[in-house]
């Protein structure tokens, strides 16, 4: 039987004002992992679909600036009014290196020096950096993949309040202008497997006057809400029965009244009662890798996973309840549609139109029919590809940011078309984000913004 640690009390009710005229969140706001209701989907204006960002091979095309980034994170731009914020860790002696290749390389990182967690932010407009904020600096509590960083991790905005998640280093909450509001230590969050610590990557998610955190760390898995206002904890549940790891960021959802908090597991996908922590609905899982966060499109909820052997992709109905079944004689109702191949392994998919797109770490894409599950096609990319970063939808195309340094752009339709190869300099394992018809890419080095402009040398 899981723990259930609820506290409750009048400050649920509390007055803290989540928006403010200075830093209200507009409708071009990229507030958080996978942007404006977590879905990946810009919702208006269109980007240029050519372009070419690689500095070293010019003439450059639509980029109209870039900055570099220090040190190594694979955090996405999180964007709110004019202002871009990242986070990044820095090593305090020499410059560490991420393992870019193909294949099965386990390992952890051998350069766990002394680190700093910073929170970095920019102006929107012209790349700027506006200011800094060192949150720890010390020995990692735990270790990273050689290929990840100790800071994968997306901040969430919600008015003037940044929240920004290091795992083991802890959380913090920032205004906007790099005040220090609250912070809180998670204790020693070490996401493993094969006994190797691969890192933190589950990004905060800001609902209301909450924040929800997934923290499964295989020896002590739990998930919590914590107060936006002081970081004081609303409800933790103990995940021991539930979840050997997961890498995935929390979905928050409304619907009929009820809000949900859907998180990815393995072997249990599950669904709390967002306001007392109460487990609403569960779903046995596929993948033993659990990464991609869940997604609402059509009214319904898409999930995936892979490895070891499986890679599933269920659409569940919001108001499912108990424990969902697949048997295929009497599945449960809640169930849309699933299937028991074509999931993705580390990225988030997209629905663009009718169809549901995913990208895997091997280069191949797979379509399928949101609504029904039909397979549409499944293509492999250029030399090299590898899909990391989650995809996102804008202006009828879907695009795939890879770590050979392309950004794919692919036309929404139940046929492959390969709209455009878009070279960026370095590869990218951050997702793209988008804001008044600017696309911004995060690669290994630097950050980029991308536009309307002439070409330049």
């Amino acid at each position: 039987m899981k723990t259930l640690t609820v506290k409750l009390s009048v400050l649920f009710a509390c007055a803290f004002t989540l928006t403010s005229s200075a830093h209200a969140q507009s409708t071009t706001d990229w507030p958080s992992f996978r942007g404006p209701r977590a879905r990946g989907v810009s919702e208006g204006g269109s980007i240029p679909t050519t372009w070419n960002a690689d500095t070293e091979n010019g003439p450059t095309q639509g980029m109209l600036w870039d900055t570099e980034v220090p040190g190594l994170g694979h955090s996405s731009p999180i964007i709110q009014g004019d202002r871009i914020f990242l986070l990044t860790a820095v090593a305090d002696k020499g410059d560490l290196e991420l393992n870019i290749a193909a294949g099965g390389n386990i390992d952890a990182a051998e350069d766990d020096g002394s680190q700093s967690w910073i929170v970095l932010c920019y102006d929107k407009t012209t790349g700027k950096e506006i200011w800094r904020q060192t949150a720890h600096q010390g020995m990692p509590r735990a270790t990273r993949h050689s290929k990840a960083t100790h800071a994968n991790t997306s901040v969430a905005v919600s008015g003037n309040r940044l929240v920004a998640c290091f795992g083991s280093e802890g959380v913090y909450c920032y205004d906007l202008d790099g005040n220090l509001i609250w912070k809180r230590d998670l204790g020693v969050i070490d996401v493993s497997k094969y006994g190797i610590g691969w890192g933190y990557a589950s990004s905060p998610v800001i609902h209301g006057d909450r924040v929800a955190l997934i923290c499964d760390d295989p020896d002590h898995p739990f998930v919590t809400v914590l107060r936006l206002a002081d970081g004081e904890e609303v409800w933790k549940v103990d995940r021991a029965d539930e979840c050997e790891r997961s890498w995935g960021t929390p979905l928050v959802y409304e619907s009929d009244g009820v809000t949900q908090m859907i998180v990815n597991g393995w072997p249990w996908i599950v669904s709390y009662h967002f306001e007392t922590g109460e487990e609403i609905w569960r779903l046995e899982g596929g993948g033993d890798n659990p990464i991609p966060t869940p997604f609402v499109a059509n009214g319904w909820i898409y999930i995936t996973n892979a490895h070891g052997g499986k890679a599933p992709i269920y659409v569940v109905r919001p108001d499912a309840r108990g424990t969902l079944s697949l048997d295929e004689e009497e599945p449960s109702e809640a169930i849309v549609w699933n299937t028991e191949r074509g999931g993705s392994y580390m990225s988030t998919p997209v629905v663009s139109g009718d169809y549901l797109y995913l990208g895997n770490s091997n280069g191949v894409v797979r379509c399928f029919h949101a609504k029904t599950g039909e397979k549409m096609f499944e293509k492999r990319l250029g030399k090299d590809a590898g899909i990391i970063a989650s995809l996102v939808a804008v202006d009828g195309n879907v695009l795939c940011a890879s770590e050979n340094a392309t950004v794919y752009v692919l036309a929404t339709g139940p046929e492959y078309e390969l709209v455009a190869e878009n070279p960026v300099g370095e590869p990218c394992f951050a997702t793209p984000a988008i804001s008044d018809g600017v696309l911004y890419l995060r690669t290994t080095k630097r950050l980029i913004a991308i536009g309307n402009s002439e070409p330049t040398n």
